[in-house]
């Protein structure tokens, strides 16, 4: 019989096998962050999870368990966020769920201070730079204001489009700016601001974790996040999953992003900022709009970082002197996202495989 240890040290393995990855620390502060997540027999059974969906009866054939007490244990486990579940009509179907994006997020309605301590202690370690692959989970795209009627825009990067291909949108607190704010920090932008789509939205609402809304609500919170200064990232595909609204402050993306030299390499985005210096007045309203830290004022003209600006257009609505636009990148710097998401995970699990058999 396996100690707890074991279990968790095998599910940490079983983690990091999934695209996304769960990589290890020298303080082990992931472990503690999986022994406050799972007991040790919801441990044992997560591992017996691949990232198919499969039925509870796939799963009891495949893993030798009785399928109604496995039944019971896999609904618990999904209802607590450590499984991901899949309703299409009569059937359920249930898949492992990565730690980013996945567990952490469908944590947001029960967080506490200790689990909030050790998350932020391990993700600047999962989102570290050189060892990550290319492909990101989320990308960036410009808000609505951003472009001028004139640009060519590819509907996967158009934001309201997306909005009005969705069937079933739920909406649910940001996890990053709910867990600054239970600590002390973080900012006074919306708390709802994570706009889940589809199979998500349908899981989330299954557990509370949002509340279901229409596509006209969903459009005045795209509009809110514009007036507020927050980035829009959807998930890296062009069929989108959710969209989130970010603020570099509270944003465990954003700002591990800064953390790095050169952190627009990392992004995917097909648009950045330049500056006609003939018409900024230097008034420096873009330096509080921008997340990214990408502005500077020098000499009372605005100057934009490439290496920083990721594109996502929140300094373009407000310069009353229209001296900022966003520009298209050259072909060879544009990324067409994977059609799905599922297409995605398997162009990073590809990445990180490439980079083990080199090291």
């Amino acid at each position: 019989m396996e100690t707890s240890q074991d279990v968790y040290e095998d599910l940490a393995a079983h983690l990091d096998r999934l695209p996304a990855g769960f990589p290890r620390t020298p303080s082990g502060v992931e472990m503690r962050i999986l022994r406050r997540l799972f007991t040790p027999e919801e441990a044992l059974l997560a591992q017996s999870m691949t990232f198919k969906p499969e039925t509870a009866q796939q799963v009891a054939d495949r893993a030798g368990l009785d399928i109604d007490e496995l039944g019971r244990r896999l609904e618990d486990m999904a209802s607590k966020g450590l499984l991901f579940r899949l309703r299409k009509g009569e059937e359920t179907r249930y898949m492992a769920a990565q730690f980013v994006v996945g567990i952490w997020e469908y944590h947001v309605n029960d967080l506490d201070p200790q689990l909030i301590e050790d998350v932020n202690e391990y993700l600047p370690h999962f989102f570290r730079g050189a060892d990550r692959p290319r492909t990101p989970q989320l990308r960036t795209i410009p808000i609505a204001r951003a472009l001028t009627p004139e640009q060519t825009i590819m509907p996967y990067d158009e934001v309201r489009k997306i909005i009005t291909q969705q069937h079933k949108i739920v909406l649910a607190p940001c996890i990053c700016r709910r867990e600054h704010q239970m600590v002390g920090k973080g900012c006074d932008r919306p708390m709802e601001g994570c706009l889940v789509f589809g199979a998500g939205a349908a899981y989330y609402e299954d557990n509370g974790l949002g509340r279901v809304i229409d596509q006209e609500e969903a459009l005045r919170v795209l509009q809110q996040a514009e007036e507020t200064g927050l980035v829009l990232q959807p998930s890296n595909a062009q069929k989108v999953e959710n969209i989130c609204t970010c603020c570099g402050c509270c944003c465990q993306i954003l700002k591990n992003l800064k953390r790095l030299p050169n952190p627009a390499e990392y992004v995917a985005s097909n648009y950045y900022a330049v500056v006609d210096e003939q018409q900024c007045i230097g008034c420096e309203v873009c330096l509080d709009r921008c997340q990214m830290g990408a502005v500077s004022v020098e000499e009372g003209t605005a100057r934009i970082d490439r290496r920083y600006c990721i594109g996502c257009g929140l300094c373009v609505p407000t310069c009353d002197a229209q001296a900022i636009q966003l520009m298209v990148k050259q072909p060879e710097e544009q990324v067409t996202p994977p059609s799905r998401i599922t297409e995605t995970y398997m162009q990073i699990a590809k990445e990180r495989m490439q980079k083990v058999q080199r090291a």
